[in-house]
C-alpha cells in the first residue's frame, strides 16, 4: 500500500478527535501541476530546438527549473503552515493527558472517580500511546513529501527545508512532549502489572547507560529512531530535576538557574531574553523551558543511589539560596 493512501486512511480514523493532518493529497497535487506545467514549458523549447536529444529530453522533462513560483509559492507555505498546526495539536493533546496523569491530591482523587465511574480505565493511557502514532505518522509524512520534492526538482531544497524547520525547533520529533510521553509509558510499564507486555510501539524504548552515560533510546518505527542525551552539559552528570529549554537542549534546573544567571528562588521565567543556551549558545530559550516530570520520574526510578545523594546535596543549596533571597529582600525593604 502506497504511504499517501495509508495516511489518509489514518487520518480518516481520526476524524472524530479532529486532530489537523499534512495535506498529502494537496502537496502532490502542487507537485504535479508543477510537473505538468515544466513539461509543457519543456515541449515548447524541444519544438523550436533540433538539439535536444529524445531520451535526456525524457530524463529532463520531469525535472523542475528554479526558481518555480507553482512550488515555492504554494508547497512551502502550505507545509509550513500544516506542520505548525499538527505540532500544536499534538503538544497541546500531549500536555493535557500528562496533566491529567500527574495530577495530585483532591484533583487526582476526582479524575480517578470520574474515570471508574464512567469506565475509562487505561483510556488515559491508549491517548497517550495514539498521540505518539500520530506523532509518527505525520513526522514520515513529512519527510516523504520533501523526498519527493527533492526527486522531482533534481535539488536538496526539501532537505533545506527541513534543516531549517528543525533550526526553528517546529520539527515534531523535536517536541519535549514527545519525550515526556515515552517516559511516562516506560514508567508505567514497570510499575503495572497489566502494562508489562507493553505495547509494541513502545517495545524499542528504553533508558540505556553506556559507559556510565544515560539516554533514551527510542525505535518507534523502522525510520523513527531518536536518541535523546541525559547528560548534563554544565555538571557532566545525569541530569537531576530536567528541563527542556526550546532550543531543544535538557540541563539540570539549578545548571540553568546557574547558566542563566538566576537565582532558583526566581526561577528561569526571570531570565533575560539576551541569556544564552551554555551549549548551543542560542539567546532566548530560558523563558519558555519545561519541567521534563515524567523523565524525572524516570531516572530516579532507574538510579535511585544517585538520586538520593543528588538530593541531599541540592537540597542544602536551595535551602542556603532561599536563605540568601529573603535575607535581601528583608535589607532593601529596610533600607539597609
Amino acid at each position: 500500500m502506497k504511504f499517501c493512501k495509508k495516511y489518509e486512511e489514518y487520518m480518516q480514523t481520526q476524524d472524530q478527535k479532529k486532530l489537523p493532518g499534512v495535506g498529502f493529497k494537496n502537496l502532490k497535487k502542487i507537485l504535479k501541476r508543477c510537473r505538468r506545467d515544466m513539461n509543457h514549458s519543456r515541449s515548447s523549447l524541444q519544438s523550436q530546438s533540433s538539439l535536444l536529444l529524445n531520451d535526456s529530453s525524457d530524463n529532463t522533462s520531469a525535472l523542475c527549473l528554479h526558481p518555480c513560483p507553482v512550488c515555492d509559492g504554494y508547497f512551502f507555505p502550505s507545509l509550513m503552515k500544516e506542520m505548525s498546526m499538527v505540532v500544536g495539536c499534538f503538544n497541546k493533546r500531549a500536555q493535557k493527558v500528562l496533566d491529567v496523569h500527574l495530577a495530585t491530591g483532591f484533583r487526582k482523587y476526582f479524575v480517578w472517580c470520574r474515570d471508574k465511574f464512567q469506565g475509562k480505565h487505561g483510556a488515559l493511557i491508549q491517548e497517550g500511546e495514539n498521540l505518539v502514532g500520530y506523532a509518527i505518522i505525520n513526522a514520515i509524512a513529512m519527510r516523504k513529501i520533501l523526498k519527493k520534492y527533492d526527486k522531482i526538482h533534481d535539488s536538496k531544497q526539501g532537505q533545506a527545508f527541513r534543516s531549517q524547520v528543525k533550526s526553528m525547533h517546529m520539527e515534531i520529533l523535536q517536541s519535549p512532549w514527545l519525550c515526556e510521553l515515552i517516559a511516562f509509558h516506560i514508567n508505567l510499564s514497570e510499575t503495572k502489572a497489566d502494562m508489562r507486555k507493553g505495547s509494541e510501539l513502545f517495545e524499542g524504548c528504553s533508558l540505556i547507560f553506556s559507559d556510565g552515560k544515560p539516554s533514551l533510546s527510542c525505535e518507534l518505527s523502522d525510520t523513527v529512531k531518536l536518541e535523546i542525551d541525559l547528560t548534563c552539559s554544565v555538571c557532566l552528570d545525569t541530569v537531576f530535576d530536567p528541563v527542556y529549554l526550546t532550543c531543544g537542549h535538557i540541563f539540570c534546573f539549578m545548571c540553568a538557574c546557574k547558566s542563566g544567571s538566576v537565582t532558583i528562588v526566581d526561577g528561569l521565567k526571570a531570565t533575560k531574553p539576551t541569556a544564552k543556551c551554555p551549549l548551543c549558545r542560542e539567546a532566548g530559550v530560558y523563558q519558555g523551558s519545561l519541567h521534563l516530570d515524567e523523565l524525572n520520574i524516570l531516572l530516579s526510578r532507574s538510579c535511585p543511589e544517585y538520586w538520593e545523594e543528588r538530593l541531599r546535596t541540592e537540597r542544602a543549596e536551595r535551602i542556603r539560596q532561599t536563605k540568601e533571597h529573603w535575607q535581601s529582600q528583608s535589607r532593601a525593604f529596610l533600607g539597609i
